[in-house]
């Protein structure tokens, strides 16, 4: 049987944490979820997307029924748990001290953020779009894991893959918002080939954010889901092939 195939950050090795950033690969979905589709809310097969998490979970050394994800509404709202959940918390963001708890968030474009405070033993994962970003998903996590006795300066996040800065053209509305919240935010957009659009850097604007919050480590992974087919699912690249769905990709993280 093929093994789910996830990357893994620097900055976790040696810490007392499992955790996964997964590709598509080593999955059984088929057609436009081939192979390891892990979103319950595609439309592929729920049988598919069970085996493919029950992967996942092997790969973090913990029941299938301990990944939990949350159902994401692109918010800034972070739950903390100690137990599994019998139906999915609406939120975007998750952390625990309880290990054999694995905390997931799927992506196919938006930014996938692990979290860990090795010394404290907290981990969060939280899932950032752009509203979610400019919201404050991230600092909410870092707020979230603070009541369980991490702190922010010993904590390091992990942007997984994500949409890059050439794969992401938004419209003047979309620019314009960004604008009236900071200024500074136009650092974050450059010249497009269509007229009144612009493209945007979502990675950056992420781990601006997160310095920002006082985080102690930043990794981006730097892996651009748009253009790497082969690797990730893409909301976007679907869309401008008319396709009819897309499949999710997961990173998700368990303390040893």
């Amino acid at each position: 049987m093929e093994k789910a195939l996830a990357l893994q950050a620097k900055l976790f090795e040696n810490w007392p944490v499992r955790h996964g950033f997964f590709t598509r690969q080593g999955g059984v979905s088929e057609g436009l979820y081939a192979t390891l589709n892990g979103g319950v809310g595609s439309r592929d097969a729920t049988e598919a997307v069970a085996e493919n998490r029950r992967r996942m979970a092997e790969l973090l050394a913990i029941p299938p029924q301990n990944l939990l994800v949350p159902y994401q509404i692109h918010s800034a709202e972070a739950l903390a748990l100690d137990a599994p959940f019998a139906e999915r918390p609406r939120c975007d963001a998750l952390v625990t001290a309880t290990p054999g708890l694995g905390l997931g968030v799927t992506g196919a474009d938006c930014g996938v953020i692990l979290f860990a405070d090795a010394e404290a033993k907290v981990i969060g994962a939280a899932h950032a779009g752009w509203k979610g970003a400019l919201g404050g998903v991230l600092e909410a996590t870092l707020d979230a894991m603070e009541q369980l006795g991490a702190h922010r300066a010993r904590t390091a996040a992990v942007l997984g893959p994500t949409i890059g800065p050439r794969s992401y053209e938004v419209g003047p509305e979309f620019f314009d918002r960004f604008l009236e919240h900071d200024a500074d935010h136009a650092r974050f957009f450059t010249a497009s080939e269509r007229p009144d659009h612009k493209m945007f850097d979502l990675p950056g604007f992420i781990g601006m954010r997160l310095v920002r919050a006082g985080i102690g480590a930043f990794e981006n992974l730097a892996i651009d889901t748009y253009e790497q087919e082969e690797l990730f699912y893409s909301y976007r690249r679907s869309v401008h092939r008319g396709e009819a769905d897309y499949g999710r990709h997961v990173a998700a993280i368990a303390l040893m």
